[in-house]
């Protein structure tokens, strides 16, 4: 996710964005917005009124599958990643780019929103990544797939929210709990890594990562144009 500090409804006295579709979903409205035109445009994903996240920049997106994978063990073979979140695809796209991911799953409870990859705009980004035999996309909430999936990641890449006290609805603030960072713990190999993209740094979380067991707590930011940086918090599960 990108900060919330670019003004969602343009700059300069310019046009405002164009809404290309609007939904009901599970969790509350989901709208896809496009600013500007041709290969200057901007795609937007608004939820409840909230502007989440956009395509115009994606590094600390890309960070977040890159600094799981760099604190993985080298030797590993084929290591699996879950991509908590869909997204734009900037996720998605970066784990596909790298060949040595083995299983890629990535969980997104908006039909909307993998719709808007398959067979709209935000293909763009991930249509290659989505093609990879690679890749596998489960449509439920990240929550009840990491209590009841049966097979364990190296690494978790999480992103459906702008951070772990800014969260896009109250039911996922269990995700960041004692009990939620347990069960992170718990689903990932031995060596395994988590990590959780953040519109700003949390030392209580990097506490929170320390008390549920992770080693090697240690957070990486992201620069931005104005305010606090993006961020990836990162632990990993004892070898």
């Amino acid at each position: 996710m990108t900060t919330l500090q670019r003004d969602p409804y343009g700059s300069g006295g310019g046009p405002g964005p164009v809404t290309l579709d609007r939904r009901e979903g599970p969790y509350g409205e989901v709208v896809l917005r496009r600013r500007g035109a041709g290969d200057d445009a901007v795609h937007e994903i608004i939820a409840n009124g909230c502007f989440l996240m956009d395509t115009s920049d994606g590094r600390s997106e890309r960070l977040l599958v890159d600094a799981a994978l760099a604190a993985l063990p080298a030797d590993r073979p084929e290591p699996s990643v879950l991509i908590g979140g869909l997204g734009v695809g900037f996720s998605l796209a970066r784990a596909a780019e790298e060949p040595r991911w083995g299983r890629i799953t990535v969980v997104e409870r908006e039909r909307a929103v993998i719709d808007w990859h398959r067979a709209g705009p935000l293909g763009a980004v991930s249509e290659r990544a989505l093609a990879d035999p690679r890749t596998e996309v489960a449509e439920g909430d990240l929550l009840h797939h990491l209590r009841t999936a049966p097979e364990r990641y190296d690494a978790l890449c999480l992103d459906i929210d702008n951070g772990p006290g800014w969260t896009v609805t109250d039911d996922n603030g269990g995700l960041y709990s004692p009990a939620g960072l347990a069960g992170c713990r718990e689903r990932l190999t031995p060596g395994g890594v988590l990590a959780v993209w953040s519109a700003r740094p949390s030392a209580e979380f990097e506490g929170a990562l320390r008390n549920a067991g992770f080693e090697g707590v240690r957070t990486e930011e992201i620069a931005v144009a104005r305010g606090v940086p993006d961020v990836v918090h990162l632990g990993q599960r004892a070898a």
